[in-house]
């Protein structure tokens, strides 16, 4: 007797939408060099030829690299799933966001604020106006990001940050920063007046959308605290988490799906 034997096959269609991802060259004349970027597009972009786009700069921390995002986080579906153009620079091995008076080549607020931006609009389709230009980032990223919106806010409607050094005098010992500034001793107000903890007073009265993220086993979260308090008592609005976790890949790969609902819930009037 014979067995028949029937094979059912069952086809399933799996929306496997994935953004587009260009790594490219931005110069530098503030540097007098090029370098790295990783450049993230929704899926939708190439076929959109009509649409303008708004734009997340998120960056790296200390001794890291232009390309520590896409490592780490699945950057692409973030694009599609909130419809970001996700730019991911350079800021150096421990350039720290910000101009050395000390290391002339050394100047990376200068290039993230002006030269990278200005290269973002010229060449991909953006929203080139403040309020569609987001900024965020990881410890030395995460305080470079708060740094940047507090001292031009004109080119950001929010920014956020994950685990960020708030008050640079917590890291005087190493991760470059004398090299950069001098001796904290003999350089204290050079310190100070990089410091998120002071320069934070710059967003009284000019309501950006900041959101603040630190771990709460995380070395630097008595300065986020701090951070958090300062802001409070100059009533600017924010919001803050602490969550469970430190410093390191898993937390801020999981923390960057809220910053990135929170900047779009700022684009469409929700926050």
């Amino acid at each position: 007797m014979k067995k028949l034997i029937f094979f059912i096959f069952i086809f399933v269609q799996i929306d496997i939408s994935a953004g587009i991802v260009d790594s490219v060259s931005i110069p530098s004349k503030a540097m007098q060099r090029e370098f790295n970027a990783v450049i993230v597009l929704p899926e939708i972009y190439a076929n959109s030829p009509e649409k303008s786009w708004p734009v997340v700069y998120l960056l790296h921390g200390w001794s890291g690299k232009y390309s520590d995002w896409i490592r780490n986080a699945d950057l692409s579906s973030l694009s599609d799933k909130y419809e970001f153009i996700i730019v991911c620079p350079d800021g150096g091995y421990a350039g720290w966001y910000l101009n050395s008076p000390l290391k002339k080549d050394s100047q990376y607020e200068t290039y993230i604020a002006k030269e990278v931006i200005n290269y973002i609009d010229n060449n991909y389709r953006t929203n080139a106006n403040c309020k569609n230009s987001f900024i965020c980032g990881l410890s030395m990223g995460g305080q470079g990001a708060i740094r940047l919106i507090s001292k031009y806010s004109e080119l950001f409607e929010a920014a956020g940050s994950m685990s960020g050094v708030m008050k640079l005098s917590e890291a005087t010992k190493k991760y470059g920063l004398i090299q950069l500034l001098g001796d904290y001793e003999s350089n204290k107000s050079l310190w100070q007046m990089n410091s998120c903890l002071n320069i934070i007073d710059n967003l009284s009265g000019k309501n950006k959308g900041l959101i603040i993220d630190c771990g709460i086993k995380d070395r630097f979260i008595e300065s986020n605290r701090k951070l958090h308090q300062k802001m409070m008592d100059l009533n600017i609005q924010h919001d803050y988490y602490e969550r469970p976790g430190g410093h390191s890949w898993n937390y801020w790969a999981n923390a960057l799906d809220f910053h990135l609902l929170f900047f779009k819930k700022r684009i469409t009037g929700k926050n």
